[in-house]
C-alpha cells in the first residue's frame, strides 16, 4: 500500500486529505511542522512514496524545504498552494517539484494526480531489465532509472525522466504540446504550460544548447535524431 507524507501547517486541510486518501486505500502521515519534516526527510531511511507539500508555511516554506531535501528524496513531490500565478508554478517546478495543485482543490483531481505519480514511480521501478536508449551523448537506462551525458549522471525528477524517455523514444518526430502532455502526464486536464516548464528544466540539466530538444514553433517539440556512430 502506498505511503504518502502530507506536510501542511493547516491541520484541518491535512486531515481532510488523509480522509480522502483513506477512501482510496492510500496510507498517509501528517507533519505540520516543516522543521520536523526536514529532519525526517534528511534521514536515509525515509520510506514515503510521495510527498504533498504546502508552500506557505511559517519559518520554512515549502519551496525552501523542497530545495533542502531534493538531493536525498527522489519520490514525487506535489506542491499545494493558494498561489495561482504561472511564476509561482514555475518556481515550484524548477526547485524540484513534480506537480502543482492550487487551493481550494478538487478532491477528484487531487486523487487522480496522486495516483498518476504513483503509477509513474511504479513503472520506473519495473522497467524491462537492461533496456537502454542512447542518442548522441545521452544514455537513458530504464532499469536503473538513470540518465547520463558523456558518462556523467544527470539528476532528474520522475516526471522529467518520463518526459525525456518519451521524447527519445520518438526521436525525429515532431510532437505537439498536447501529445506530450497527454502521453507523459496521462491526463486530459491541467495546465499545459507544465510541458514548457519541464522542457526548460530538461534543457538546463542536460546543458542542451538546442542540440537535442528542438522547438517546433507554434506546435511543440522534437528530439533530434543523431547517428551514434558519428559521436
Amino acid at each position: 500500500m502506498p505511503k504518502i507524507l502530507i506536510i501542511d501547517d493547516d491541520k484541518d486541510i491535512a486531515d481532510l486529505i488523509c480522509l480522502i486518501l483513506k477512501k482510496e486505500h492510500i496510507t498517509s502521515e501528517i507533519i505540520t511542522d516543516p522543521q520536523k519534516a526536514l529532519e525526517i526527510l534528511q534521514k536515509e531511511d525515509n520510506t514515503y512514496d510521495l510527498i504533498l507539500l504546502d508552500i506557505m508555511m511559517p519559518e520554512l516554506s515549502g519551496i525552501e524545504l523542497c530545495s533542502k531535501i531534493r538531493d536525498k528524496v527522489n519520490v514525487p513531490i506535489i506542491f499545494l498552494s493558494a498561489k495561482k500565478e504561472l511564476i509561482d508554478k514555475m518556481i515550484g517546478y524548477e526547485i524540484g517539484g513534480d506537480d502543482y495543485i492550487t487551493k481550494p482543490f478538487d478532491n477528484t483531481e487531487l486523487v487522480l494526480k496522486i495516483k498518476s505519480h504513483l503509477r509513474l514511480t511504479k513503472r520506473a521501478n519495473t522497467f524491462k531489465k537492461g533496456r537502454l536508449i542512447k542518442i548522441g551523448e545521452i544514455t537513458l537506462n530504464e532499469e536503473s532509472f538513470e540518465v547520463k551525458k558523456n558518462g556523467q549522471l544527470i539528476e532528474l525528477s520522475t516526471r522529467e525522466f518520463e518526459l525525456l524517455k518519451y521524447l527519445m523514444e520518438n526521436a525525429g518526430i515532431a510532437l505537439s504540446k498536447e501529445q506530450i502532455f497527454t502521453s507523459v502526464w496521462g491526463e486530459n486536464y491541467g495546465d499545459i504550460g507544465t510541458v514548457a516548464v519541464n522542457i526548460k528544466n530538461l534543457r538546463d540539466k542536460l546543458d542542451d544548447n538546442d542540440k537535442y530538444i528542438l522547438t517546433i514553433w507554434g506546435y511543440g517539440y522534437k528530439f533530434a535524431r543523431i547517428d551514434n556512430n558519428e559521436e
